[in-house]
């Protein structure tokens, strides 16, 4: 039985939890900010808002950014200037495009509009306000004026899957709509390991101890410009105490009591489905 590997997997990064993803295989993409001269094929993911809309031609003259070649493809990101769409309705935002493409079409799409909104949100320095222009050779945005380099920001985020013996632990944010369950996350403090950024958040948000960290997977999360980074932990100590402020509910469930879990579009998701798989 083959079920999706994480994009960590795919990278040829070696896993080190107890219930590591299945591979197979993927278009590969690789990422690039210039596309190479001999490249004959082309997809443009034009950018409409947050929404995308991909066609196999250009349209209009908007600024374009160079994403990477996806399996001999030219992958662009356009612009599309607000009060223009071009694909007169049809762009879908990235939820829903997950649902007619592959995964990793589905990451390309996400680096597009990432692009595309850290150029609309660097024309202009930080330091001192001068218009800034596209760097040769890099993804940079560079002051003519005082030379600051503006590169895409990327958030790093821990997600984690805490077992109990037979159990796991999921939890129902604030935040989610509906009844659904998924693992722990949180963003990384500046300073912090990743691992240490596990062990406090999970004790931030449900009040419990864990140890045994390991590294499972990590996902390009495009909302707005994450990346998650997947562990597994094992429970120590202490029972659940939720921060309400973040946590609806949280409880230990066990494989033949599950609840509602986040769709396949997520690591979240894999970790579970690793977790359920193993033996």
């Amino acid at each position: 039985m083959h079920v999706q590997r994480s994009i960590g997997e795919s990278l040829g990064i070696r896993c080190s939890s107890p219930f590591a993803p299945t591979v197979m295989h993927m278009p590969v993409f690789t990422p690039s900010h210039s596309a190479p001269p001999t490249a004959s094929v082309h997809r443009y993911f034009h950018v409409v808002g947050s929404a995308v809309w991909v066609t196999e031609e250009r349209q209009g003259e908007w600024p374009a950014h160079f994403l990477g070649m996806l399996e001999g493809v030219a992958c662009w990101g356009i612009d599309v200037p607000e009060g223009h769409d071009p694909a007169d309705g049809a762009a879908v935002d990235l939820r829903s495009f997950f649902g007619r493409a592959g995964e990793v079409e589905w990451l390309v799409a996400g680096r597009a509009v990432q692009l595309v909104e850290w150029a609309r949100t660097h024309r202009f320095c930080g330091r001192c306000g001068t218009p800034t222009v596209q760097q040769d050779g890099e993804r940079a945005m560079r002051c003519p004026a005082c030379g600051l380099l503006a590169f895409p920001r990327i958030a790093p985020a821990m997600i984690t899957l805490v077992t109990r013996g037979d159990t796991v632990l999921l939890a129902r944010g604030v935040q989610f709509q509906g009844p659904m369950y998924s693992c722990l996350a949180g963003f990384v403090e500046p300073g912090e390991s990743l691992e240490g950024a596990v062990v406090r958040e999970v004790r931030e948000e449900v009040g419990i101890e864990v140890g045994d960290v390991r590294y499972w997977g990590s996902q390009p999360w495009p909302f707005p410009h994450s990346l998650m980074v997947g562990f597994t932990a094992t429970w120590k100590s202490g029972e659940i105490d939720i921060d309400p402020a973040e946590i609806v509910d949280a409880q230990w469930f066990r494989r033949d009591e599950m609840p509602p879990i986040p769709p396949s579009i997520s690591i979240a998701r894999k970790l579970i489905d690793a977790w359920l798989l193993a033996d």
